[in-house]
């Protein structure tokens, strides 16, 4: 299944980040595309998760990131975004995620529309939040 909404982060250390999305939250890599002189920044980098995808990228002052006035979550003093995934077990997932090294914002528990989540923090700051509560079910 195609998806039309991709969310795009931008990281100062994109191969961290990478390697950490992966270890940590269950992500796959699809394709990284580094710098032939340089392979600590990333130009591009496609994450799947189950039929998901996340763009993932360096932080460099481009002009798309300069137009637009993309900020990292330590440029901007915090975090600007937050992302859901469901996922079936949430508890396995947080311990996934806490033994890889995430801070776990919240722990997991059960919320009082449904479902039980928890939120965690990446290498950088995004903060992602993974629960069993499926808006489309």
């Amino acid at each position: 299944m195609r998806h039309e909404i991709i969310p795009c982060l931008r990281y100062e250390d994109a191969p961290r980040a990478i390697a950490f999305l992966c270890e940590a939250f269950g992500f796959v890599r699809q394709a990284v595309f580094a710098d032939p002189e340089d392979p600590h920044i990333v130009h591009h980098a496609q994450l799947l998760w189950q039929d998901r995808m996340v763009m993932v990228s360096s932080a460099l002052p481009t002009p798309h990131s300069q137009a637009a006035g993309l900020k990292t979550p330590a440029e901007a003093g915090g975090s600007t975004l937050g992302l859901y995934l469901v996922v079936a077990d949430v508890d396995g997932h947080a311990e996934r995620a806490r033994a890889a090294g995430a801070v776990l914002l919240t722990q997991p528990e059960d919320k009082p529309y449904g479902g039980r989540d928890y939120s965690a923090r990446d290498t950088e700051g995004y903060v992602w939040s993974f629960g069993s509560y499926d808006p489309w079910a």
